[in-house]
């Protein structure tokens, strides 16, 4: 993943699909959308959908297919798709079979000080996604970052996805995207956990998809590497994050402006 990695320092990318992997259908559209996508944009696009959600609100909420069916999946999805793929992994003896299928493996925010799994991940030799957690500072990303790097991996990526204001909410301070970039690392914009309202619904999270766009350009503006974003054919009836779930229908308009930003960004 070495001329991935490459690219991502260079140029824009997007990280892009449903929370967790409802189905094998569901998978295998979103993706066949994507890819098209991506090809006509001539943007690079990572796949993204988790076999495992840990970190719900309630102890029945929608987690995911399980490891090794949703292996499977993401293995089919790079097979009919050409797409890499990118999913969570929340326990260090994941992080080698993850890695036998994932071209990225993501560190959940809530885990991203988690010693054990950043030397898993980082030893499998795949590009590392941490996202910031909701409760550290930008610059406190720095030490995770160590962690990978003196586990003998330098590609790393860090993402913010907003930091927690009072109760049920959360904020993005832009600021974020040029502090953690002093480290050395792209850096990834989550435009849709940004805008969720965790635990909002009492026994789920809600969430205000309408500001997607505005997050995401906003973060296009201030210089981000890429932008993650969940999508779903029908994100009202997703199983997962759907309040804060773009639909799938609307993704090549926001695709369309984000690259010309970027754009924009590379003529100033």
């Amino acid at each position: 993943m070495a001329d991935l990695y490459q690219a991502s320092r260079s140029g824009p990318f997007i990280l892009a699909g449903p929370c967790a992997i409802e189905s094998r259908e569901i998978a295998l559209q979103t993706a066949g959308t994507l890819a098209e996508l991506a090809a006509k944009l001539d943007l690079p696009l990572v796949y993204k959908s988790s076999f495992d959600k840990a970190n719900r609100t309630s102890v029945t909420s929608f987690r995911g297919p399980g490891m090794e069916k949703g292996l499977e999946i993401l293995a089919e999805v790079k097979r009919v798709t050409g797409l890499p793929v990118v999913t969570d992994i929340h326990h260090p003896e994941q992080a080698a079979p993850v890695g036998e299928v994932a071209d990225v493996l993501q560190i959940p925010a809530f885990l991203c000080r988690q010693t054990d799994l950043l030397v898993a991940a980082a030893k499998t030799g795949r590009i590392i996604n941490i996202k910031k957690g909701q409760f550290l500072a930008p610059w406190d990303m720095k030490n995770a970052v160590e962690k990978v790097r003196a586990s003998g991996n330098e590609q790393i990526w860090l993402t913010e996805r907003g930091s927690t204001y009072g109760y049920n909410n959360l904020v993005v301070d832009m600021r974020s995207i040029p502090q953690m970039q002093s480290f050395g690392v792209p850096v990834v914009m989550d435009a849709t956990h940004s805008v969720q309202l965790p635990g909002g619904l009492g026994g789920m999270s809600g969430g205000q998809r309408e500001y997607v766009p505005v997050l995401a350009s906003a973060a296009v503006a201030a210089g981000v590497n890429g932008v993650f974003m969940e999508v779903h054919p029908d994100p009202d009836k997703a199983l997962c994050d759907g309040p804060n779930s773009l639909p799938l229908d609307k993704v090549e308009a926001l695709l369309i402006r984000l690259k010309a930003l970027w754009e924009l960004n590379r003529d100033c």
